[in-house]
């Protein structure tokens, strides 16, 4: 079996390089070893009873192990080989045929199937490390479903059981060098990150891309960061597959008894350059005089069976030799058949607005409807203040919670109040729902307090997770909560939820940074996984990024998210961004993603000073009926014909700049402290300020229709704290044109251009927002 293993892993490296001279497919020659490895370790998992296998790894050996392992098929892997794209695809969307995933059955010696995922992953080589744990864990949690984290809940569960087993491949300089190895491993025997132990098989060429291992690490050997988790290391000669097979059984073995991560390092060697294209010998000259001398590990196995009689050189001639032609026969077929329609040319549409994927403008998306019925939202508020007789709350929390109540009675909800009966009302529903980040349970603004602490013991209770008996028979139950804190991370942190969501596409799975800032942390896995995986890979996520958001004077890290990045990255209905204003759009917004079609990624701008100010607060009543709305006309506006200039902003700037309106119309304001010349022109009474609550789609319709309310008008200007330079207005800018055409004069207000996000002189912060205000509002 082993020797089956290693035919068809070379002959099929040996048939693409014979076919496809020059083309790319960074192939396992040298490393044969790693599918009888795979091999040996699905199989035994399939034999223990795992459900299913998800595998991740980058591009070295990718179509090997999609070939022998995941069970792609021969002439799927031609076709991309050949040229031939898919006709759906826009503009060279898509990715290189190395980065790609698959589904299948494996079946290995034992005859019993597995299950197997390989996900997708791009250049970025550890990048899917994470995303593998979060999907695996997601998968986990469909078979049994997950605790509400306390250790009562654990406790009650019983013995934890793992169905899903990860598999990681790594190089060996990556593995090395890439600190979110370090940063999933730390993952691994965490509350709500646990999946029973992942294997990593490092794939040891001795070298990275033209990198010694002398300058690629510290240590003597590439998997020695495993060893901050304590575990287990297999050494193995990927020349001796049998003994490969031994190490790998060992591994599992570990992995089934005591749920941790465990590596096996299999020391082989990479027979071409980085690439097929690639001359290694220009830096290695020696190490590739060596490696070319070599025979394959296939041809020292052959050998070591014929010489122990266990197999003759001719029947292993024979095997190579059916490979060859099953593999011929696969590719005959694939060139036999007629080529598909060439991909049509498609040009970025000329108005996103709102549009599905941008492929039609103006066309909607239609809107959720995800208001509550009122007496559910009044009892889900007191359950969120619930806990078991005896547990004695923190006397500031208790205050904290008097206040809430009394916010209730008096028919008003703050924020995260809203955000806590959005939570609720979907598990009552029977939705999961997912919320982790750093500092979350609490909240880094001691707002939210999913999980309380008792004073007296610290024994810890989760309100939410208690709602048996008022969930809605319907769906058979309350869904299960989720909340956590995760590690200190971001890449790592948001990889794992952004895995959990692809497979958890009907729960409400959220991200929260401690300060939008840090999501620049998960940079990596914003570009390659969230903005672009439908592209590249038709892969659907649902994922949600609260991310705290406004100036108020704390510096550069804890003023900005980055906005103008994700819009940037927007197009073709990529994402869904928004900066809600009150306390209902976030719980309308909230509501929606798990239903919302198609599935897109969320980005919220979530405030930090507003969490609890009187003007982010909202009737209850706006809770319990209607939906996100993706502009906020002025309601304080009586006489719309007597306006001349229209304020168009978004989140805490909007309710800074309606209080500075005010104090003008009451005579108390402040003098304007920029000069008249740039002061508006019309009094307090003239001016409308207009909330645009979602970026992104671009809501041109309802913007036109806000605008056209005002007949009188004369200019409109886009009003945000950021500098020029970052913010929205680059690009509301041309949007904006497009509806204003020639019948507005358009202005904008902003802090000057920076390289810093923010200032980080609190009396520097005040005056330079002042000035914002009285540009904006005169």
């Amino acid at each position: 079996h082993i020797l089956d293993r290693l035919n068809a892993a070379e002959v099929f490296e040996r048939f693409l390089h014979s076919r496809y001279v020059g083309q790319k497919r960074f192939g396992l020659e040298g490393s044969e070893s790693l599918i009888v490895v795979l091999d040996t370790l699905l199989d035994d998992a399939a034999r223990e009873g795992v459900a299913e296998a998800v595998i991740g790894m980058a591009h070295r050996g990718r179509l090997n192990v999609l070939a022998n392992i995941v069970g792609k098929s021969y002439g799927d892997i031609f076709e991309e080989f050949e040229g031939n794209l898919d006709p759906d695809s826009v503009q060279g969307s898509g990715d290189v045929k190395y980065h790609k995933g698959a589904t299948g059955k494996f079946t290995g010696a034992s005859g019993v199937e597995l299950a197997v995922t390989m996900a997708s992953n791009p250049s970025h080589l550890e990048a899917v490390d994470p995303v593998v744990e979060g999907m695996a864990r997601a998968k986990q949690d469909r078979l049994l479903p997950p605790t509400d984290g306390t250790p009562a809940g654990l406790d009650a569960q019983g013995p934890v059981q793992f169905p899903v087993l990860p598999v990681l491949i790594h190089g060996d300089a990556a593995f090395a060098g890439q600190g979110v190895v370090a940063e999933t491993l730390n993952l691994s025997a965490l509350s709500g990150y646990r999946v029973g132990g992942t294997v990593h098989v490092v794939v040891n060429n001795q070298l990275g891309f033209t990198t010694a291992p002398g300058a690629a690490r510290s240590s003597v050997y590439p998997t020695d960061v495993a060893k901050m988790v304590q575990s287990p290391i297999f050494h193995v000669n990927g020349d001796d597959p049998e003994a490969c097979m031994r190490a790998t059984r060992l591994a599992f073995g570990f992995r089934q008894a005591f749920h941790k991560d465990v590596v096996i390092d299999l020391v082989s060697y990479r027979l071409h350059g980085h690439n097929e294209g690639d001359d290694p010998s220009y830096t290695q000259p020696l190490m590739y005089r060596r490696i070319d001398a070599k025979r394959s590990v296939r041809k020292l196995y052959t050998e070591a069976l014929v010489r122990r009689g266990d197999i003759t050189l001719e029947e292993a001639e024979k095997a190579l030799d059916a490979f060859d032609a099953q593999l011929q026969a696969a590719l005959d077929e694939v060139r036999a058949a007629p080529p598909p329609p060439p991909p049509a040319h498609v040009t970025s549409p000329v108005v996103e607005g709102g549009a599905d994927r941008g492929d039609e403008p103006g066309r909607q998306i239609p809107a959720v409807e995800t208001g509550v019925a009122e007496p559910l939202l009044v009892e889900l508020a007191r359950r969120t203040t619930a806990v078991p007789r005896g547990f004695t709350l923190h006397p500031k929390l208790l205050r904290q919670f008097d206040q809430r109540a009394e916010l209730v009675a008096s028919g008003e909800v703050d924020w995260p109040l809203a955000e806590q009966l959005a939570i609720g009302s979907l598990l009552a529903e029977g939705v999961d729902v997912r919320l982790t980040g750093q500092d979350t349970r609490r909240g880094t603004f001691s707002q939210r307090h999913s999980v309380v602490v008792d004073y007296e013991n610290g024994q810890e209770y989760v309100p939410l997770a208690h709602l048996g008996d008022v969930a809605d028979a319907e769906h058979g139950g309350p869904g299960h909560f989720t909340v956590r804190d995760s590690l200190l991370s971001e890449y790592a942190a948001v990889g794992f939820e952004y895995g959990y969501s692809v497979e958890a596409p009907d729960a409400l799975v959220a991200w929260e940074a401690q300060f939008g800032d840090f999501v620049n942390g998960a940079s990596i896995i914003v570009d390659n996984f969230l903005v672009a995986a439908e592209d590249k890979w038709g892969q659907h996520a649902g994922l949600a990024l609260l991310l705290p958001h406004g100036y108020e004077g704390q510096g550069p890290e804890h003023s900005s998210a980055r906005l103008e990045r994700f819009l940037t990255l927007s197009a073709r209905g990529n994402l869904r961004i928004a900066v809600p204003s009150t306390a209902s759009q976030y719980f309308h917004l909230l509501r929606a993603q798990p239903v919302r079609m198609p599935t897109t990624p969320l980005v919220v701008i979530t405030p930090k000073s507003m969490l609890r100010a009187a003007r982010s607060r909202s009737p209850l009543a706006e809770l319990a009926s209607g939906t996100f709305a993706e502009v906020l006309d002025d309601v304080s506006v009586a006489d719309p014909v007597q306006v001349r200039r229209v304020v168009l902003c978004s989140g805490k700037v909007a309710h800074e700049a309606m209080q500075r309106r005010d104090d003008r119309l009451a005579g108390d304001g402040p003098v304007p402290v920029v000069p008249a010349s740039e002061v508006s022109p019309y009094p307090a009474p003239a001016l409308a300020i207009v909330r645009v609550e979602q970026l992104y789609p671009w809501p041109e319709q309802r913007i036109g229709e806000v605008l056209s309310r005002y007949p009188a008008a004369t200019e409109v200007v886009w009003l945000q704290e950021e500098p020029e330079n970052m913010g929205a207005w680059s690009f509301v800018h041309a949007r904006l044109h497009r509806i204003l055409r020639d019948r507005y004069a358009l202005l904008h207000v902003s802090r000057p251009e920076s390289a810093s996000p923010a200032t980080g002189s609190g009396t520097l912060h005040q005056l330079e927002q002042a000035s914002l205000l009285d540009r904006a509002i005169g």
